[in-house]
């Protein structure tokens, strides 16, 4: 990355203090994916409340890629049909991935602070 970078990374105001325990109507999968990822989130402030429901589809998508990956193994006939299931999942995770920042790239791009300003040194 070109230019000059900033030197303190954007937290969330409104970021959660203490990481919810995961919904009772996830699956195991899915549930563990948020007990993963869900703490680094909130020691990073980058989550908030209003967040949640993407976390929640994230860990599910991934939670479906993990059973259809123990499906796929068990078969006896290979179901094509699963493999584009599996595919769908994965990109969903992943663009979600991106979009919490769980992925190295979208943690490396640097989100600048907005110092705060009086309304007095707003004034023309």
């Amino acid at each position: 990355m070109r230019g000059r970078k900033p030197d303190q990374i954007a937290a969330d105001a409104g970021a959660l203090n203490v990481a919810p325990s995961p919904p009772g109507w996830m699956a195991k999968d899915a549930k563990a994916e948020w007990r993963r990822i869900l703490p680094d989130l909130v020691r990073r402030q980058t989550v908030t409340t209003s967040d949640l429901g993407s976390v929640e589809s994230y860990c599910v998508a991934v939670g479906r890629v993990r059973e259809l990956e123990r499906l796929i193994q068990g078969a006896q006939v290979i179901d094509p049909r699963l493999f584009r299931l599996q595919n769908g999942a994965i990109q969903t995770a992943r663009q979600l991935a991106a979009e919490l920042g769980l992925t190295p790239v979208s943690r490396s791009r640097p989100k600048m602070v907005v110092p705060e300003h009086d309304e007095d040194s707003l004034e023309l």
